[in-house]
């Protein structure tokens, strides 16, 4: 690859997208002008909101005014100023009208039935929106107060006072009204002060210290200074917002530069220049990437300029502020860690929209692309922000996950504790760097993805045209639409069931179950789109041919030497991804249902020959068969061994099937037959259920002998049996290796592409 062939596509590029006044507004013109207006709206809705008091009736004050004892609670313009914590603030909010006055307000509006007393009209006053809390205070409650305070002051036990129910004062609201719900807190958390009033009140002239009805207080200390107080909340924001534009910044020059292209007719003059297909999507790539940094950063300067403005306005109302009364402006040095950070994932997505974007027929369907690059980025930054989501090694290595979490920890200027994180996320952001641009330069070196033409849908030529014109293996769409098939079907099953109580659940429903989710769910719908979508059924599900003998043995040693290695992969998943405790009971009660069993055979053949029929059907026969058709078995393998993973229940299990998946994927692909993988699979699950019968019983002295030589523990090997699998597993994946290696017509086509576009 020359660079100096990506230089002038990138000064190219660069160049057409400066023209376009469409990007320029959307990159700089939308950020200057954006934030400044919002912050100007929000100051003067913040204060519309501020002038605005909510109006609360009190219903029965003269319950209250008989008793002088009482602590003060109405005062003439509302309530009394003691009972607030922020008194200027929210005694203003609080505006208390009397009966009369909300009588004289009624008068205004004639009624064909006015209310006969004070509580039904202001039931209708807080049914129509005039009043936003009615307080009332019922018949009898000062004389009850009243008869309470006179026991303890007598010092006597009056069973009668004691066994009084004391009526409480009610508090009516609209809870679908915002403005009363909100009205609701504020009156309970003062009614609350007036009655710790009145019970110090009636301590204090009984002659009993204060402190017996509070002998102690709690005085939290926060030991954080403002600046961490303050970074911590910047170290949620930031990333977030720093992210999406930089997605966004990328998604919209990808488009142009892509769909555009193809609409303008400038692409293929582009194509039949001497610059190979990488260098053109290396150059693309980098214009993108350029617009995606330069939006984020606009944006987030752009933010900061009008959030300082904002919090001038506000200073002292903010509830995240420290001692100063004001959220201070992120320190600089989170500036640089967001810029260090903005690079790597700025290329993630300039590569995944450049891709979707070369997929695109037109930049209107282009920007459909969009929304499903949120729902899949989007969860991925907002789950660092969840309570107790931290950095450790196994948020590390999830992607722009661990980004986010090691930028909140920089932020927060935990460089010690972030430190050992560094090379895991580095790692896992770098490779899926390099899948995502290995992805885009797939598309380009594709001619029937760049050249796609427009065409109408018309569902019912298309249904005919699916079973009349069948291929002779499935279709990429068809492979991944099975999956998508499989996966919903399974999450209907979930709520199709009927739900057990524990004492239901036995051997019989468990295999009624497990037969329903392997048959109906995951087989089934394999060979019904074989039947239906391909001309040859029996080369789709890998069963056109008998396998040699060879073969079968290779994948029965295979899985005994792979076991051990997947025992040693849960145990570390399950370290990184620790199994709640509930998900923990569950698994042991389904383990002693197996073990009460009568007849073993039934949990062996539910664990080992059902899964590996169904799953190996679906997953290495229809999907791995239509994924094929992308031009590359490593890409099939791996998104086929992704499906694979998702059909299982939980997310440990997810992780371990997957890694699983890739092997039987391989096995699939090498040696052409759906049996071969058929009895790795029987064989691993059974060996799963044996090693887990011998790992418990070798603490015994019975079978102490004869398992030590293997176990040195439960679910632990001894050295020389690690050594046997790595060596085992090792020799045989390399024998498969050498086997002549089948391509179909698309991995063909592809190889003689690459090179082509290679130079070769």
């Amino acid at each position: 690859m020359k660079w100096n062939n990506v230089k002038l596509i990138y000064t190219r590029e660069m160049r057409d997208q400066l023209r376009d006044r469409r990007t320029l507004f959307l990159i700089a013109v939308l950020p200057l002008l954006l934030y400044p207006l919002l912050g100007m709206s929000f100051v003067q809705i913040a204060q519309f909101l501020r002038n605005t008091a909510a109006k609360v009736l009190v219903v029965g004050t003269d319950e209250l005014t008989d008793h002088q004892w009482l602590p003060p609670l109405l005062a003439k313009d509302g309530f009394d100023a003691g009972l607030f914590y922020k008194k200027p603030l929210d005694r203003d909010n609080l505006k208390r009208i009397s009966s009369e006055e909300l009588a004289a307000a009624q008068e205004d509006s004639p009624r064909e039935s006015p209310p006969a007393d004070a509580m039904q009209a202001g039931s209708a006053a807080l049914a129509s929106g005039q009043v936003q809390v009615v307080v009332f205070f019922p018949p009898g409650f000062g004389a009850r107060l009243q008869q309470a305070r006179e026991s303890l002051i007598a010092r006597r036990g009056d069973s009668a006072a004691e066994g009084t129910d004391l009526s409480k004062p009610q508090i009516y609201y609209n809870s679908a009204n915002e403005k009363s719900r909100v009205a609701q807190l504020r009156v309970d958390r003062m009614l609350r002060n007036w009655r710790n009033n009145v019970m110090q009140t009636n301590l204090r002239d009984s002659n009993v210290p204060l402190n017996a009805a509070h002998p102690f207080d709690l005085q939290p200390l926060d030991v954080a200074e403002d600046e961490q107080r303050d970074a911590a909340v910047w170290s949620k924001i930031l990333p977030f917002i720093l992210f999406i534009w930089a997605l966004t910044g990328a998604f919209y020059p990808a488009v142009d530069v892509c769909a555009g292209e193809k609409e303008r007719g400038t692409l293929e003059t582009l194509l039949t220049s001497p610059a190979l297909r990488r260098e053109i999507v290396w150059g693309k790539l980098l214009t993108i990437m350029t617009f995606s940094m330069a939006t984020a950063m606009l944006n987030l300067g752009s933010m900061g300029v009008t959030g300082k403005f904002v919090l001038t306005q506000f200073q002292g109302l903010s509830p995240m502020a420290g001692q100063s009364g004001m959220l201070s402006m992120p320190p600089v040095v989170s500036l640089v860690w967001l810029g260090i950070a903005l690079f790597p994932v700025a290329a993630l997505f300039s590569a995944l929209c450049l891709a979707c974007a070369a997929f695109a027929r037109s930049t209107k369907e282009g920007q459909y692309y969009l929304m499903p690059l949120l729902l899949v980025i989007m969860p991925l930054m907002i789950l660092p922000m969840s309570p107790g989501v931290e950095l450790n090694l196994g948020n590390s290595l999830i992607p722009i996950t661990g980004v986010v979490l090691l930028l909140r920890s920089m932020i927060e200027g935990q460089y010690w504790q972030a430190l050992p994180f560094v090379l895991p996320v580095m790692g896992v952001t770098f490779m899926c760097c390099l899948l995502a641009i290995r992805w885009a330069e797939e598309q380009f070196n594709s001619e029937s993805v760049l050249f796609r033409e427009s065409e109408r849908l018309d569902l019912g030529r298309w249904l005919v045209h699916l079973v009349r014109d069948r291929s002779e293996t499935p279709t990429f769409a068809q492979g991944v639409f099975c999956s998508g098939l499989i996966l919903m079907l399974i999450f209907l099953m979930n709520f199709a069931l009927p739900s057990p109580s524990a004492n239901a659940i036995n051997f019989h429903f468990i295999f009624q179950t497990t037969f329903i989710l392997q048959v109906v769910c995951i087989a089934l719908p394999a060979v019904l789109m074989a039947l239906l979508f391909t001309s040859q059924r029996k080369k789709t599900l890998l069963v056109d041919k008998w396998p040699r003998w060879q073969f079968l043995l290779a994948a029965a040693l295979l899985a005994l030497f792979v076991r051990p290695l997947g025992i040693y992969l849960v145990i570390g998943i399950e370290q990184l991804y620790p199994i709640s405790t509930e998900m923990k009971v569950q698994l042991d009660s389904l383990s002693d249902i197996f073990k009460s069993t009568s007849n073993p055979w039934l949990p062996l053949l539910m664990i080992t020959v059902l899964p590996a029929v169904c799953e190996e059907i679906a997953f290495r026969g229809f999907v791995l068969s239509g994924l094929r058709r992308v031009g590359h078995k490593w890409w099939a393998i791996g998104l086929s061994s992704v499906a694979f993973g998702l059909v299982h229940p939980i997310l440990q299990q997810q992780i371990a099937a997957a890694a699983v998946g890739m092997v039987l994927g391989y096995l699939a692909v090498q040696t052409g037959s759906l049996l071969v993988c058929m009895v790795f699979h029987a064989v691993y699950n059974g060996l799963a259920v044996a090693v887990a019968q011998v790992s418990e019983q070798a603490s015994s002295s019975a079978a102490h002998s004869y398992s030590s030589w293997i176990f040195s523990g439960k679910d632990q090997f001894q050295p020389w049996v690690l050594v046997v699998s790595v060596a085992g597993t090792a020799a045989i994946l390399w024998w498969l290796h050498r086997l002549p290696y089948q391509h179909n017509k698309e991995e063909q086509l592809q190889e003689a592409r690459e090179r082509q576009f290679a130079g070769a």
